[in-house]
């Protein structure tokens, strides 16, 4: 059976960069019909919060990422050290009491010598009372995995064939000094506990990967395929992040500001890949047509800006129930209702633009009158039909307007709509026409 899992930190929210891997793991299982595991990272319990856990759900859950089964990694501290007593006496674990800053030091001599900058395992030749007066001195010390000295080879399900030296890669902690377990041999310990067969993630995983396959091996587990995919950047192809006037990347603010799930999980699933960027209505949909051997190496251009074309294509895709409760909660009475949302929603990006829409036809408009029009505008609000309007009132008024002053096309249409809407564009003004309760600009003929 496939079997993957995502597992994050629940040390802050899930953003946009957190999607792809937890998408990608989730489509594969999907479509093999196998078991995806939401792992949550929780070793570090002083920054570890459950808000976060509950958060992670909440995105997930609203993108329609489902997980078969879910596990804590504080809950399995004891496994752990199993693995850790099995690696001691392998003689593949050992520990090591250098300060951050005498390794900082080493690491800068190295790099003078234009050596890597690789730990020199100076821990493996301390006696047994060295080790014991380093600990009185400094405390605990780190536990780092000795790697075997040779060359580490596997088939990546997207950049293909890599190897890795492992002697130009320093051997790596696996817990701290306070006895934290890292993220490293945790989870290896439960890849292969839980019969994990795919990981994909990012690139800048490819050096753990391979440490971790000879960790993997030295504990007698099967290695998983892996594939890393390629970091997200900027559209220019800069490091990602918020920029000015742009959204939170955080996947509750995008929420916030009203992007379409769809529109994210579209856009997230394509770029990237050679294949192009097209609206899915649904995790399922995309699932059907996803494959990793369609995704490059390159880092992948996002411009959030791109998810709003995506989220207005869903809206207007959607139907009047679709949309009925949202409606129902601006005040929009039931009559009015349907109408309202036929008008409007070829006209808005997100949900939230509704009740813009809502305002204008229960309020009326400030008009939007230029000087040279005013005069034509005042005259032309004389001829407006009292009483309600209806979807032939606007052809009828522009048509007595025009008889009246000569006007036509833009000239006539424009002026009026900027007027009666204080808008430049919009929905066909048949229909807007009988929705209105208000014509301010009806006092200019007043």
């Amino acid at each position: 059976m496939t079997v993957t899992r995502f597992a994050p930190s629940p040390t802050g929210w899930l953003h946009l960069g957190h999607l792809r891997p937890a998408m990608f793991n989730f489509l594969i299982a999907r479509k093999a019909g196998g078991q995806f595991i939401l792992r949550i990272d929780d070793t570090d319990p002083e920054r570890s919060k459950e808000e976060y856990v509950d958060g992670i759900k909440r995105d997930l859950e609203w993108f329609g990422i489902e997980w078969d089964r879910e596990e804590r990694q504080s809950a399995r501290l004891e496994r752990y050290d199993d693995a850790a007593d099995q690696l001691r006496e392998m003689g593949r674990f050992y520990e090591a009491f250098e300060t951050p800053v005498e390794l900082d030091l080493k690491r800068k001599k190295q790099m003078n010598m234009g050596k890597p900058p690789v730990y020199d395992r100076a821990a493996l030749s301390l006696s047994d009372d060295e080790k014991t007066a380093l600990r009185a001195e400094r405390g605990d010390g780190v536990w780092r995995f000795k790697l075997d000295q040779e060359r580490i080879e596997w088939v990546d399900g997207i950049l293909g064939d890599l190897s890795i030296d492992a002697a130009s890669v320093s051997d790596p902690v696996l817990i701290r000094a306070d006895g934290q377990y890292l993220y490293t041999l945790a989870s290896v310990v439960d890849d292969t506990d839980m019969g994990v067969t795919h990981v994909v993630r990012g690139s800048d995983h490819v050096t753990n990967t391979a440490t971790q396959i000879q960790m993997i091996r030295a504990l007698g587990g099967t290695v998983p395929t892996f594939a890393h995919h390629s970091l997200l950047t900027g559209p220019q192809g800069e490091k990602l992040s918020k920029r000015d006037g742009q959204m939170s990347l955080t996947l509750r603010d995008m929420r916030e500001a009203g992007v379409e799930p769809e529109a994210i999980l579209s856009l997230m699933a394509r770029i990237g890949s050679s294949q192009p960027v097209e609206l899915r209505l649904s995790i399922e949909e995309l699932a059907e047509g996803f494959d990793l051997d369609q995704f490059g190496s390159a880092p992948t251009k996002l411009d959030v800006e791109d998810l709003w074309p995506l989220t207005s294509r869903k809206l207007q895709g959607l139907s009047f129930a679709d949309v009925a409760s949202d409606i129902d909660a601006l005040g929009v009475p039931a009559d009015k209702a349907e109408a309202f949302w036929n008008v409007t929603r070829e006209n808005i990006t997100k949900r939230a633009d509704l009740a813009e829409w809502w305002a204008l036809f229960r309020d009326g408009a400030e008009p939007l009158i230029a000087d040279d029009d005013a005069e034509f505008v005042a005259q032309a609000m004389t001829m407006l039909p009292e009483g309600p309007l209806d979807g032939d009132s606007w052809g009828a008024w522009t048509k007595a307007v025009k008889e009246a002053t000569g006007r036509k096309g833009k000239g006539l249409f424009m002026p009026l709509r900027k007027a009666v809407t204080g808008r430049e564009r919009g929905p066909d003004m048949s229909q807007v026409l009988p929705l209105l309760a208000e014509i301010p600009a009806r006092k200019l003929a007043q």
